[in-house]
């Protein structure tokens, strides 16, 4: 689950980090007034969860009651798209901060770091709006260190960091405790990242944190009832991810233009790297989960081909206490309540297969297809993509 920026900032403040005073805001008049009690100048800034705000212009500086007016009729509203062209994200909220004066920009995050099964601290002198440039033309300006799991991140480590992140000698201290404070909440937050970018020096040398990044394991949200409050309360902006959620399925988007829909996880991981492998670009997650019956089917593909950008789609089934001949059934009911204007490849293999191809055979539906093999599916459903 991802938090909005003033969300973000919550969590730091309840962890003792000092952030800028700010206030949310869902709309003009209630943004001119929080600006009016922070004073000014003030930043008012959009709440979406994507990058790149500052640069599509949800991101300004008000400094008086006039410019905080029309800077908050501008961004409330407005739609921001990611720097991949994601999106539109909708702006219904802004988050009023006061202004900092910045006399430097660090980057700060912390993150799962899956291969090495640790989390990894990451510090970079150089932050701001183009770190992910700084990252990948000089990969040695980010500080790395993977974090003892039994004994946390200790304020020498942290401290190593700063210096060898060449941070500057007065705030070593102070970016190191924010280091490990940082740590601390992910840890006690049941967080996959944290990322701070600015994590800034002002004028009085004070370490702050000017943004946050948060993203908490959703199935860590029972251990944590303010944070799960916050899940319901935020449905996803992305429509194909509402609806899902709505049908109680997994779904998570991807850029690609080929729609997946497995059984069980693992598959669908799978499904994923076979279809690149053959030179295909999903589209999507989506896993129907074991047991899936004819219901679940017809929702999942409602959610797929709800997406314009899907050219094919790939089903891919292996029936263990899933019934091969439900899905089949489910695949044929989605056909008369579904707009099926994409061709879909089919592999249905285990419980009930031959009784489930049968039954696709008999409804003789258009546009469906049927492989026996992952390999050859992935295939087919790359080349019907590439030819429509």
């Amino acid at each position: 689950m991802d938090l909005l920026e003033y969300q973000g900032k919550q969590l730091f403040d309840a962890a003792g980090l000092a952030v800028p005073q700010g206030e949310v805001a869902a709309d003009v008049d209630t943004a001119v007034a929080a600006a009016e009690r922070i004073g000014y100048p003030c930043v008012i800034k959009a709440q979406v969860l994507i990058g790149g705000r500052g640069k599509a212009g949800g991101i300004k500086v008000a400094k008086d009651a006039d410019e905080a007016r029309a800077h908050a009729e501008a961004i409330i509203g407005m739609d921001i798209y990611g720097p991949r062209k994601e999106g539109p994200f909708p702006v219904d909220q802004v988050w009023i901060e006061e202004a900092s004066e910045i006399d430097a920009e660090y980057y700060a995050s912390i993150i799962l770091d899956r291969s090495a099964k640790k989390t990894l601290a990451i510090l970079s002198r150089m932050g701001g709006m183009n770190v992910e440039e700084v990252a990948e033309k000089d990969p040695a300006a980010l500080t790395k260190h993977h974090v003892d799991p039994l004994n946390g991140l200790s304020t020498e480590e942290a401290r190593q960091m700063a210096v060898d992140a060449q941070i500057d000698d007065d705030v070593i201290d102070g970016v190191a405790d924010t280091l490990v404070a940082l740590s601390e909440a992910f840890v006690a937050n049941d967080a996959t990242l944290i990322e701070v970018n600015p994590l800034i020096v002002t004028s009085s040398r004070e370490v702050v944190l000017l943004d946050a990044k948060v993203t908490i394991d959703g199935s860590a949200l029972f251990r944590h009832e303010q944070l799960a409050e916050i899940g319901e309360a935020s449905p996803p902006t992305d429509p194909q991810e509402a609806m899902a959620k709505e049908r109680g399925l997994t779904y998570v988007k991807l850029d690609g233009d080929i729609g997946i829909l497995g059984n069980g996880a693992g598959l669908c991981m799978s499904t994923l790297d076979v279809v690149a492998n053959a030179g295909g670009d999903p589209a999507n997650f989506l896993d129907a989960g074991g047991g899936s019956k004819a219901e679940a089917i017809v929702a999942a593909l409602e959610v797929i081909t709800s997406d314009q950008k899907v050219k094919a789609v790939l089903f891919n089934i292996f029936g263990g206490i899933t019934r091969c001949d439900e899905v089949a059934k489910g695949i044929i009911e989605a056909y008369a309540r579904v707009d099926m204007n994409v061709p879909l490849v089919v592999r249905l293999d285990g419980t009930n297969s031959e009784e489930g191809l049968r039954l696709l055979a008999e409804a003789n539906l258009e546009g469906l297809h049927n492989e026996t093999t992952m390999l050859g599916a992935a295939e087919r459903v790359v080349e019907l993509a590439k030819g429509s």
